[in-house]
């Protein structure tokens, strides 16, 4: 907030002419994606919690310079940045420019030798990207597994019911199996 306060952000979409081919279509702001990127690094959220963040925090919203109507992004947006980001150095010209506007307005200070090599926050972002990616297929399998052992179950009492039926009619009339048919009928 105080970067906000001070710098009106840390980018402006200026900054990032040579990465958007202009087609005259209105489009996200690369600097306000740039600025999700940090927070979201900071916050170590993934991509759908960072979208969700900036469709719902009103802190971001403020950090980002939106309007509180704002309806934010899709989360796959930030996935198309970070592309565009690894390319040709951009992400080390982007930090730099970040350094320079902070240190202009004194919120760092020269101390020596400062980190300018983003690479690790790339590599962060990637790798949380995956997880969500391995957790996203995770899901898919297992809803695909619940799927299968619904069918088998719905399988598994018809045969019982018409084994009872057909070999135990003295039990087919009884409260517990008439229970059971009657849920099966209404819910397969």
């Amino acid at each position: 907030m105080a970067i906000r306060d001070h710098l009106n952000g840390l980018w402006s979409d200026e900054d990032f002419e040579e990465w958007y081919p202009r087609d005259d279509k209105p489009g996200l702001s690369p600097a306000q994606l740039a600025t999700v990127s940090v927070l979201q690094f900071l916050l170590e959220l993934s991509d759908r919690q960072a979208a969700e963040s900036v469709r719902c925090r009103i802190d971001w919203k403020y950090a980002l310079g939106m309007e509180l109507e704002d309806p934010g992004f899709h989360h796959s947006v930030l996935t198309d940045f970070r592309e565009r980001l690894t390319e040709e150095g951009r992400a080390d010209k982007l930090l730099d420019l970040a350094l320079e506007k902070i240190r202009a307005v004194g919120l760092v200070r020269e101390r020596g030798r400062q980190r300018t090599d983003s690479t690790h926050v790339l590599t962060a972002v990637r790798d949380l990207t995956r997880l969500e990616l391995v957790t996203e297929a995770m899901r898919a399998a297992l809803e695909e597994l619940a799927k299968t052992r619904t069918k088998e179950t719905g399988e598994d009492v018809r045969l019982l019911l018409r084994y009872v039926h057909r070999y135990l009619p003295a039990l087919h009339d009884g409260e517990q199996v008439q229970a059971l048919r009657q849920i099966f009928v209404q819910d397969y």
